[in-house]
C-alpha cells in the first residue's frame, strides 16, 4: 500500500461527521509509526531490555 493510499484509508474509515482535528491525529499517528519502522530498520532503535537498564544507571 503507498503511502497515499494509507492516508486514504486512515481518513475514510473515520465517521462522516469526524472532526478535522481526528482525521489530522490519524495521519500524524500513521507518520509517528513509519518513522518507528524506519529507526528500526535503520538499527537506531533499542531493546526494552537496554533501555530499562540504562534507566536503571541514571
Amino acid at each position: 500500500m503507498t503511502t497515499k493510499e494509507e492516508a486514504i484509508h486512515a481518513i475514510s474509515s473515520l465517521p462522516d461527521d469526524a472532526p478535522l482535528e481526528d482525521m489530522m491525529y490519524r495521519l500524524y499517528v500513521l507518520e509517528k509509526i513509519h518513522q518507528g519502522l524506519s529507526d528500526i530498520r535503520d538499527g537506531r532503535a533499542i531493546t526494552q531490555e537496554d533501555l530499562e537498564k540504562e534507566m536503571q544507571s541514571l
